[in-house]
């Protein structure tokens, strides 16, 4: 075994696997080699989540079963969002840690790695800068993570936002915005290594630029890219937040046809009082107005948004409330979750006062409301013809995703027929399910 082999382990979410594949283009670009079993790497890296309690009990699972096999010669670094917030508590839980890692300086892996094979070290080294510095010193990294032919790419880090429930700015720091010649930059290497869906992503798209001087960054940004990588086929934006989504936003989204008409806005609750507590924008009106200008302006518009069930003083006319927005609306996607308690967040005064038997019950209550709708919507593609990016086979099927259809998140297209994978084709829509959708090749195909 080579000391210059690493594994990692990548939790949480689309972001996070940025950061994780941003540090392993570092440690490869330093001489090491990624290796799939951590048996055969002399550096075990876990990016962490710290964003609920699920995700931190999962972060602290993974570390202890690396740390329980872990030889002599290997390292083990923790890093990410639990780290960069819980860094001594981690160390203490897991014994057998080696390097501790914030999720701010994620780009000086390669130097926490160096400092570990050259300094004896009885307890862990840590590495947590206090200030928020991304998109200011990222060492060459592309920060894309690349799957398939889709690519996330991310555009800021961080969140300046003041939701009650939320840990992010404690982690991650304020909003910090990325040079949009870096932006565009990015994209092009990626159109020119086969990616066809670029996916915009940050803790809160819909404020990039504000840092930066911008007015409407995000529309700028989304102009400049149809400009720049004119063969991207794709661009899809998610994680905006609402009251930002301008009319500008609007315009630029409807007049260019490589910007998905897909919308993703986590509106988190649909009651006025609870989205104060929430430390939310509470104007229902505004989301009303500009959802339906959305759907004028946008055709075959997709909305996704998620919902917080349970947050602290949630009465059941509240929830009702709620209930009755998602029948009024009609999302093409909802994505719930329980409230999950996270001290030092402004909402620590106000406990978990709502039992987890109430609050699994509201939520078991919103999915199956939500199913229903998406069904209907579903079906009524069926007849139509949707462009679908092909991931994959399974015997004669071809499964990829439409527009409609984040990765990961939302649902898949099975296309009878045999499609080049990476590819976008046709597909004639056949039937529906509550999440996904059948069809078959709209076009004969050459079967691989």
């Amino acid at each position: 075994m080579t000391k210059k082999t690493f594994h990692l382990v990548s939790l949480g979410c689309a972001k996070n696997t940025v950061d994780s594949d941003s540090m392993s283009q570092l440690l490869m670009d330093g001489g090491y080699e990624m290796v799939d079993s951590p048996r055969k790497a002399g550096v075990l890296i876990v990016n962490t989540c710290g964003f609920i309690g699920p995700a931190k009990e999962e972060s602290v699972n993974t570390l202890k079963d690396l740390a329980a096999h872990k030889r002599g010669d290997q390292l083990l670094i923790a890093a990410g969002c639990l780290t960069q917030r819980y860094g001594v508590e981690v160390a203490r839980q897991v014994p057998g840690i080696d390097g501790i890692l914030g999720t701010r300086r994620w780009m000086d892996i390669l130097q926490v790695v160096d400092q570990l094979r050259a300094t004896p070290h009885p307890e862990p080294i840590y590495h947590l800068p206090e200030a928020a510095t991304m998109g200011t010193d990222e060492k060459g990294a592309i920060r894309a993570s690349v799957a398939g032919a889709s690519a996330y790419l991310k555009i800021a880090d961080g969140c300046r936002r003041p939701c009650a429930f939320c840990a992010i700015p404690l982690i991650k720091g304020t909003m910090v915005s990325r040079p949009v010649e870096t932006i565009l930059s990015e994209a092009q290497e990626l159109t020119e290594i086969g990616v066809r869906e670029l996916i915009l992503i940050a803790q809160d798209t819909t404020d990039y630029g504000h840092d930066l001087g911008l007015k409407d960054g995000l529309a700028s940004l989304l102009e400049k890219l149809t400009e720049h990588v004119p063969g991207m086929d794709w661009i899809r934006v998610m994680y905006s937040y609402p009251g930002y989504v301008t009319d500008r936003m609007i315009e630029v989204m409807s007049n260019h046809k490589q910007i998905l008409p897909y919308l993703d806005i986590p509106l988190q609750h649909a009651h006025p009082s609870t989205l104060a507590r929430m430390k939310r924008p509470a104007n229902i009106d505004w989301v009303h107005k500009t959802l339906a200008k959305m759907r004028a302006n946008i055709s075959d518009l997709s909305i996704r948004t998620t919902f917080i069930v349970g947050y602290p003083g949630e009465t059941e006319q509240e929830f009702q409330s709620l209930m009755d927005f998602i029948q009024e609306i009609r999302f093409d996607r909802v994505g719930a979750f329980k409230f999950s308690f996270e001290p030092g967040t402004s909402s620590e005064p106000l406990g978990d006062p709502v039992p987890a038997e109430v609050k699994q019950e509201r939520w078991e209550r919103l999915m199956s409301t939500q199913q229903n709708i998406s069904l209907q919507i579903n079906q009524s593609y069926v007849g139509k013809t949707l462009d679908v990016l092909i991931e994959g086979h399974d015997k004669n099927l071809s499964i990829g995703r439409s527009y409609r259809d984040a990765p990961e998140i939302d649902g898949l297209v099975f296309a009878e027929g045999q499609a080049e994978i990476g590819s976008i084709v046709p597909v004639k829509i056949s039937g529906a399910m509550a999440y996904d959708l059948t069809g078959t090749l709209a076009r004969k195909l050459i079967t691989l």
